[in-house]
Formats: C-alpha cells, structure tokens, sequence
C-alpha cells in the first residue's frame, strides 16, 4: 500500500505541474534559440565577441566545436560532483549505519531529476512562456535534434542545444541532490522521493525560468528590440538580477528547502545525547576534492564558451575556494584551539557556494574577499546560526549553501563594478559594457535572494505536508536506531 501511494503521488506531482504551461505559446524555432544558463543579466564577458554581421544577409550560425567541447566535459565534471562528489561528502559525514543510505538517495535522486528533466523540466524552464514557466512545448526534447542550436552570451555564437540540454540537466539534478544532507538519518526513501518530484516540478524550474531564461544578445538590436526581447525574459532576469552559476538558482533555493525539510521532518532521535560524529572524515575530503574539481565545470562551464570568461570564472573558483578553506580553519584554529579537517573540507564547499553567483563577474581581488568571508560567515552559519534556528539541519546545508549562497549573491552586487576589477554589465544594445549603478544593482540582487527564499519556503512546506499526510516523511523509531542502511535498503556500506 505504501509503494502504490508513493507511485500516486509521484503521477500526481507531474500531472499537477503540467497543465498550467500547456496552452503557453511556442518558443521561436533554432537557429535563434532561446535555451540560456549561467549568467542571468548582460555581462562584460561578452566582450570577447566580434561585432554582429549584417542581420539580414547573416548565415544560421553554426556551433564552434571547442564551444561544444567544453561545455560537455563541464556537464561531466557536474555530473561528477554529484555522483561520487556529493554523495561521498555527505556519506562520510553521517554514522557508519546511515553511509549507504546517504549514498543511495544522492545517486538515486540524481537518477529521479535526470530522467524528469528530460521528459518536462527543460522545456518548462528554457522556452518563452511567462515570467515564471516556460511552456511543453519541448516534451522529451521533442524537435530538438543533433542541428539544434542555443545562443550564448556573445553576438553569433551559438552552441549544440542538446549539449545545453545536458549541462542544466546536471545542474537540475544536484540542486535536487544538496537537499537530502538536511534530514539524513531519519527521512523515509519513499518520501524523499516523491517530495523531490514536487518540489523539483514547482520550486526549481520556476528559479531557472525566471533567473536565466532570455532570448539571447542576438535580439538586442536595438533599443525597441531591446525591450521586447525583455518582456519575454524570466522574472528576476527582468529585474536585472545576477547569477552566473547558481547562488539563487540553486544553493539558496536547495537550502531553503532543506531547511523547512529540518524543522518538519523533526530531529534526529538522541541528538544531543547520543555520538553522532562522523564516521569518515577520509570520504568527506574526498567528497570535497572532487566537488572542487567538478565545480570548475559548474561554474567555468556556465561562461557557455571556451572563452577568456570561462577562464576568468576558472581562476576566481580556485582561488576563492582555497581562501574560503584558509580562513575557515584558521578562524576554527583561533576558536577551538585546533583546525580540523572537517573545517577545511566545509570552508573550501563555502567558497564555491559563495563564488558560484559571481564567478564570472568579478575580478581576482573580488573574489579573494569574496572567499575569505565566506569561510569565517558560513562557520558562524554552522555554529552560531544553527542554534539560533534551532533546526538539526544534520549536514548544515543551510548554513553553506544557504548562509554562502546569500553572502555569494548580494557581493556580486558590488564586485561586479568595473571600478573594483568586475566586468561591469554588458549592453548589448550599444555592444559595450555599460554604466554601472551599484546602488541598483544591490537592489536587482536582493530581490533575487528574496524571491528564492520566499519562493522556495512556501514550495517546500506545501510539499512535506502533502508527502506526509500521503506516506509519512519519517522513519520509525526503532528503524532509526537500527539504521536506514538495513532497513530502508536491507544492505551495509561495511560488513566488520
């Protein structure tokens, strides 16, 4: 009775999402496509472009294969960073009894959102509907074919919408995957499972849709074609918000939702009077490491070229992340009298939270600052914050991805001013970078923050409830003294 409720919700989620995109109209037909990632606004990586031929005498633009290349291998590193990067980071950071059971939900809801997002979530965030949806009318990748082409962020440069399709997809599927370390150790498989359908279907696309859906630099001709091009644009890529790899899109918007999924989902059973160290700390620098490796690809990748941008967001990844570890530990040192691993392993994942929004954005300077808060504020969003919140967010995804995710987004805002080595913000119009206001610029980022935090809350409270009136969000008690791995799964990660 319990798999024929989980199957009916799991149907269920995905007939409600549908229909309200249904009769939105079609997205104009490649080669002009409209599928757009990484950075939500006009940047100065643009630069990098020739100046457009003559529109009317200018052939179908045909991918660059370096273009292609790279950003297939980036949708690779992201693949990796959730399988094993992810699901090693977290495994080792719960009890021994819990490992496989860490390894088997991160594995599985990349698995979940990967088959999704190819059967409705890329339609719905990457063609012209409303502000907030896209249509279906890209079902199963209907009409896309190997000829299929997406725009980029510079003027005639497209890439293969099918390697497009790709790189979101991983995106889609370990923003999924963030959210299980907030209630590991107590969360019923079934429940995840089906939340993650919901939440994936009215949380997450909704995000993508309205920070990085626009109609490419191709239909900013003019200053009318502009402001039509415009209108058709996502809500917060509308107000001027940016995000170039996924602070809103994906790690406050997994956070917020791991946190709600803390207080709901209730504590673990004995915190606080029972050990709950971790149980290898090998695997989580493991996991760490290769969520490093992998995010060059995360965020490197979302420059949509390989282009001196690209670099850029390549080098600010490595060094902030190596300045967010320092300034964990050494803060961690000062406080407790010892740096520890775990420190260092949680202040490099800090880093490439907080940079992730402004990767391609800012300059060098930028992002040492930019990673060097990060470490010292996320240990405080660990510590002090948690407390206060009062939520047994197990693996402190809130306080990372959600603390770091909000201090990534709003520096973005002021680094990203050519005065402080950003690249400014590109008009497209005028093929230039333009002024900058960093006053509205601030104001443009806090309303991408406000809106995925309020959006997200609101998603995610509906979603548990609906799972948990339908099949219950957790175990039994005796199931969780006993451990998931053999009782959700009948299977060990060790058998000593």
């Amino acid at each position: 009775m319990k798999r024929f409720f989980a199957l009916l919700a799991l149907v269920g989620a995905v007939a409600i999402g549908a229909p309200a995109w249904a009769e939105e109209k079609a997205a104009p037909a490649a080669p002009a496509a409209t599928a757009q990632a990484g950075m939500s606004g006009m940047s100065g990586m643009a630069a990098d472009a020739a100046p457009a031929a003559a529109e009317a005498a200018a052939p179908a633009p045909v991918a660059n294969k370096g273009d292609n290349a790279w950003v297939m291998m980036s949708a690779a590193l992201v693949i990796l960073m959730s399988i094993p990067g992810l699901a090693l980071f977290y495994g080792g950071l719960v009890r021994s009894k819990n490992m496989l059971s860490v390894l088997m939900q991160v594995f599985t809801v990349f698995s979940l959102i990967t088959v999704l997002w190819v059967a409705y979530g890329y339609s719905a965030a990457f063609t012209e509907g409303n502000a907030f949806f896209g249509t279906l009318d890209k079902l199963f990748l209907k009409g896309i074919t190997p000829e299929s082409v997406g725009a980029t962020f510079s003027k005639g440069v497209v890439i293969s919408e099918l390697a497009f399709v790709i790189f979101q997809g991983a995106f889609a599927a370990i923003t999924c995957g963030l959210i299980v370390g907030a209630f590991a150790e107590r969360a019923k498989f079934s429940a995840i499972l089906v939340f993650m359908v919901i939440w994936f279907t009215l949380s997450y696309i909704p995000m993508a849709h309205m920070v990085w859906y626009w109609a490419g630099p191709d239909a900013y001709t003019d200053a009318a074609a502009a402001e039509a091009a415009g209108a058709t644009a996502g809500f917060l890529f509308q107000k001027g918000a940016l995000d170039f790899a996924g602070g809103t899109v994906v790690h406050i918007n997994a956070a917020i939702a791991g946190l709600v999924g803390a207080y709901m989902v209730g504590k673990r059973t004995g915190l606080g009077n029972v050990a709950m160290a971790p149980h290898s700390l090998t695997f989580t620098m493991i996991g760490a490491s290769l969520l490093w490796f992998g995010w060059f690809g995360f965020n490197a990748g979302s420059a949509l070229e390989a282009s001196g941008g690209a670099a850029l967001a390549m080098v600010n990844t490595w060094l902030a992340t190596a300045c967010a570890a320092l300034s964990w530990m050494f803060a961690e040192w000062m406080l407790k009298g010892k740096p520890s691993m775990l420190g260092a392993a949680s202040g490099a994942v800090a880093g490439l939270v907080a940079i992730t929004p402004a990767a391609g954005f800012v300059g060098v300077m930028g992002a040492i600052v930019i990673g060097l808060l990060a470490g010292i504020v996320c240990l405080w969003g660990v510590n002090g914050l948690k407390k206060l919140l009062g939520a047994d967010d197990s693996l402190d995804v809130f306080g990372i991805h959600g603390v770091g995710g909000i201090l990534g987004a709003m520096l973005t805002g002021v680094f990203v001013d050519p005065a402080l080595g950003g690249t400014g913000v590109y008009d497209y119009v005028a093929n230039k970078v333009g002024d900058f206001d960093m006053g509205a610029q601030l104001v443009a980022q806090a309303w991408g923050v406000g809106t995925v935090i309020v959006w997200s809350a609101v998603v995610s409270v509906v979603a548990y409830k609906l799972v948990d009136l339908v099949i219950g969000l957790r175990v039994a008690e005796d199931e969780e003294r006993e451990g998931l791995d053999l009782t959700a799964h009948g299977e060990t990660a060790y058998h000593h």
